[in-house]
Parts: C-alpha cells; structure tokens; sequence
C-alpha cells in the first residue's frame, strides 16, 4: 500500500470525450458511471466508486459504478451501511492526517491482500473478484475526505508506471468534478429542505438579533438587557421569529442550528 502527494502534475492537454465524460456525471445519479465511462477510453477499468467524508465523519457523497451490472451500487450499500469508511485505508489516513491551509492531492495504490480487516477485505474485494484499486485522495482544510477510487479484476493485468501516469493527469479533473458535484448535491438539498442559516435570511434585523443571543445561551430576560429593550419586546421578536422559522420553541431553534 502506497500513496505519493500530487503537488506538480505535469499539465497536459486531455482529450475532449474524457473531460466531456467526467463532467456529465456532476449533479446527476450517475457520478462513478460517468467517470468509469470516461476513464475506460484510456485505460481498463471495472470499478468505479465515489466516496466523499465531512469533517464530523458523516458519509456526503456515495457514487459506485461497474461493468458488471448492479455489482458495484451493492457494494456501495454495504460499504455504507457497516460502516467500512472508517476501516478503508484511505479514508482512515485522510482523517489522520493534520489539516492543511490548502487542498492537497495525493495518489494511492492498494491490493487486497494488503487491507488487514477481513469483513472490508471480502465486502469490497474478495467477494466482487477485485484485485487492487487506485485512487485520488483529497483532503481540504474544512477536514472534508474525498476518495475517487478505480478498481481492476482478477482477470485484468496489474496497475503499472503508465497507469499511475494516466491517473495523475486526470487527478485534478476528477477531484475539481467531485467537488461540484457535491457542491450541486447541497444546493439540491436546500433548496428541497433549507438550513436554518438559510431561513434566518428571511427574519428582520431585531429578530436576528434576539435569535442570535438566543443561540449564543442567553435568556430572553438576559437578552433583553444585552441590546436595552424591555422583556416583553423581546419575547414579541422571538415569537415572531419561531413562526417564521416553523418551529415550536427553542429546543427547535438549538436543534436546527446543530443539524446545520
């Protein structure tokens, strides 16, 4: 198991389909598909997975394709529903790994028999006949942990120099098209289900206020001392505040800051 930084790629002009194929996938379902697809025209490939981590651990982005039917979504599910983030290598190492002032990039290279825990071992390899994986490994200074991973089969020949090569050269195309892409999936969740932060927009300047000491431990009677109005106003502001919030009281309000 290796990995090496991807501080001086060589820049290179990349064919027209590859970057058009990457790019499809941002936005829709099918982000690995698109990048399978596309990576397939310059070199072979059977997996294709997609795996994106915030900083508090919470699985973002999950996107798995194969040639191979639905082989590659169902190991996708299992990978998330038992959790194997936190006993894949690279997602472990990304977390270890201090916080930088600037995204970095790095390349990894991995076959099975190297993966020390057995269950990730058989979910992820043995059981879908995979022999090794390289990925592009993201880490950003918000802690987020992206892995663009690419898979070959027992049948395929080991990944060699040439490979790794290709690989480099599309790092940052592949890194910057996830990135959107998960920029495009939180927009799609606001916009379906806006975050308070988002909500609180819509409240006038006085309720802000009142809201934003609420936020910050104070009692309404402590408030109304901070900002030199009578209690009363002050509960007027924040019940205003909550029905134009939707909630029911503060428990609500402390809640929905949390979840943002």
């Amino acid at each position: 198991m290796r990995r090496w930084p991807l501080n001086n790629v060589e820049e290179r002009v990349l064919a027209a389909p590859v970057v058009s194929g990457v790019l499809a996938g941002i936005g829709t379902p099918h982000l690995a598909a698109s990048y399978l697809g596309a990576m397939q025209r310059v070199m072979p490939v059977t997996f294709c997975t997609v795996f994106a981590v915030s900083a508090a651990g919470r699985i973002e982005t999950v996107s798995a394709a194969s040639s191979y039917g639905s082989t590659a979504e169902r190991t996708a599910d299992r990978y998330v529903a038992q959790r194997f983030d936190r006993l894949d290598p690279n997602m472990v190492w990304l977390a270890a790994r201090k916080l930088p002032t600037r995204p970095q990039l790095w390349m990894g290279h991995q076959v099975a028999e190297e993966v020390a825990d057995p269950a990730y071992r058989a979910a992820c390899y043995g059981d879908v006949g995979i022999r090794e994986r390289v990925s592009v490994l993201l880490l950003l200074p918000t802690g987020q942990r992206t892995a663009v991973s690419f898979y070959r089969s027992l049948a395929q020949p080991e990944f060699g120099d040439s490979d790794f090569a290709r690989l480099e050269g599309h790092a940052t195309l592949l890194a910057d098209a996830t990135l959107a892409h998960g920029r495009s999936a939180m927009a799609a969740r606001e916009a379906a289900e806006p975050t308070l932060s988002t909500r609180l927009l819509a409240l006038s300047l006085r309720e802000r206020e009142v809201v934003g000491h609420l936020l910050a431990g104070k009692t309404a009677k402590e408030t109304a001392r901070e900002i030199g109005v009578e209690l009363s106003t002050v509960r007027t502001h924040q019940y205003r505040a909550f029905r134009r919030l939707g909630i029911r009281g503060l428990k609500d309000l402390l809640r929905g800051a949390a979840a943002s």
